[in-house]
């Protein structure tokens, strides 16, 4: 009655062997499924989660490195000559060191929160110190030049100034001590309230921008086009990217949203990420880009709205003639680094781009690069102005804020994620494995010798 033969035995082989089999090939989808269920508990945002973890805390050590522009030929531009610019950096600054503040919340899945801004100079990663003098466009002229009067006094177009005035502020005397500075005020300011979803409901949604200031909406280009928040702060999106699928996100600096897309897959620290960066179209002319055709307000400046890789930035900046674009004018009009002498863009050098690990979506090696430029021209009122023939965008300076992930945070990635991911993966293969053996025996047995029965 029993079944003790060789026959019974290699049927029972062969049956254990297609059960492991199957199963492993079971845990395929289940072990996806788990793994899924994992990475989208792991990255919504609430207390426990490695997501919160680093959302809350400031996270890597991020640094705003400046490249001055400096003026080698005031007099000869207030005479209507060409400015010749030399470049001056890095100076170095720790930023985004401060934990995130007035976190709240709510019972629509949402947080909200302040993100406290401060700068600390890096002497060792700085060409040379706060003090050095940079001789760059006078800000309060250019601020200035639509007012019909001003102040009675002696006046230059240019100006000499240092490294920390120009970045953080001085009291300008041509606006009455006015505090003046490029990103003034800054130290103990805060950005925000943010508005984000946690992702608790829809982890499809996770980190994207409900709110900003208390407002859905931008409110500084008069188009809801343009005054769309769309997107993350950039710092991390939706877990399982799809390469075909552009990433959305809101950048105060620039006052709008923006979209970067996929360009490659890189290894960083041992870990698979996707680059995206932003297209030549981002800043694109409306003639080329007719989505842009609400971002420019000025028909003179913008050349009738053909000039391409500015935008304009008075209607976020109390008036201010700020214009934003890339270094040295990347994918800019010619006609902008031509009206100076020494931009020379380089892709590599100049781009914005993200690092964004595929499977959590948490962004682990960012580069935004700006450069902040100010308009000067002809002016009936201001009598510096009587040598200038037409209306010039002057690059200042231009930044980049970068920040990579370290050692620590790496492994971290790589063994607690990613560890549970491959053992996981190498059950699954080994349970597969194992089976694909036990029938494989049974078939050569069967096939090279007689199967006896009692």
């Amino acid at each position: 009655m029993g079944c003790c033969n060789r026959r019974c035995g290699l049927i029972a082989g062969a049956v254990f062997g297609a059960l492991v089999t199957i199963l492993g090939g079971i845990l395929i989808p289940v072990g996806d499924m788990i793994i899924e269920e994992t990475v989208k508990k792991e990255a919504t945002i609430e207390p426990g989660t490695i997501a919160y973890d680093n959302w809350v805390a400031a996270g890597a050590k991020v640094y705003r490195q400046f490249w001055f522009f400096d003026v080698q030929n005031p007099k000869e531009v207030e005479l209507g000559g060409k400015p010749v610019l030399m470049e001056k950096g890095p100076y170095t600054y720790l930023t985004r060191f401060l934990a995130k503040e007035n976190i709240t919340f709510f019972l629509n899945d949402t947080a909200s929160f302040l993100l406290p801004q401060a700068a600390i100079f890096e002497p060792s990663m700085s060409v040379g110190p706060e003090e050095d003098i940079i001789s760059c466009l006078n800000l309060g002229v250019a601020v200035s030049l639509g007012y019909p009067t001003l102040p009675s006094g002696k006046y230059s177009l240019f100006q000499r100034r240092t490294v920390r005035e120009l970045l953080w502020g001085y009291k300008d005397p041509l606006l009455f001590g006015m505090q003046m500075g490029l990103f003034s005020p800054y130290n103990g300011t805060y950005d925000g309230y943010y508005n984000v979803f946690t992702g608790k409901d829809d982890i499809n949604k996770v980190s994207q921008i409900d709110m900003w200031r208390g407002n859905s909406n931008l409110g500084f280009w008069n188009d809801s086009y343009c005054d769309m928040i769309n997107g993350t702060d950039a710092s991390s999106f939706a877990p399982f990217l799809d390469k075909e699928k552009p990433l959305y996100f809101f950048s105060s600096d620039i006052c709008r949203s923006v979209s970067a897309s996929y360009e490659q897959t890189l290894d960083l620290k041992g870990i698979d990420v996707y680059r995206y960066s932003l297209l030549p179209t981002t800043l694109a002319s409306p003639v080329d880009n007719p989505d842009n055709r609400c971002f420019c307000k000025n028909m003179q400046t913008t050349k009738n709205c053909t000039l391409a890789g500015v935008l304009e930035l008075s209607t976020c900046q109390q008036g201010a003639p700020i214009y934003i674009s890339l270094p040295h004018f990347l994918h800019g009009s010619a006609i902008l680094r031509d009206s100076v002498v020494g931009l020379n863009p380089h892709p590599e050098n100049h781009k914005t781009f993200l690092d964004v690990e595929p499977i959590t979506g948490f962004t682990l090696n960012f580069a935004k690069r700006i450069q902040v430029n100010m308009m000067y021209g002809p002016s009936d009122v201001v009598t510096l102005f009587k040598n200038i023939s037409d209306y010039s965008i002057l690059p200042l300076v231009w930044m980049n804020e970068t920040a990579t992930l370290d050692d620590e945070t790496a492994d971290m990635f790589k063994n607690e994620l990613f560890g549970r991911i491959n053992m996981l993966d190498i059950i699954q293969k080994v349970m597969m494995g194992a089976g694909l053996i036990f029938l494989t025996s049974y078939k050569k047995k069967k096939n090279g010798h007689p199967i006896y029965t009692s």
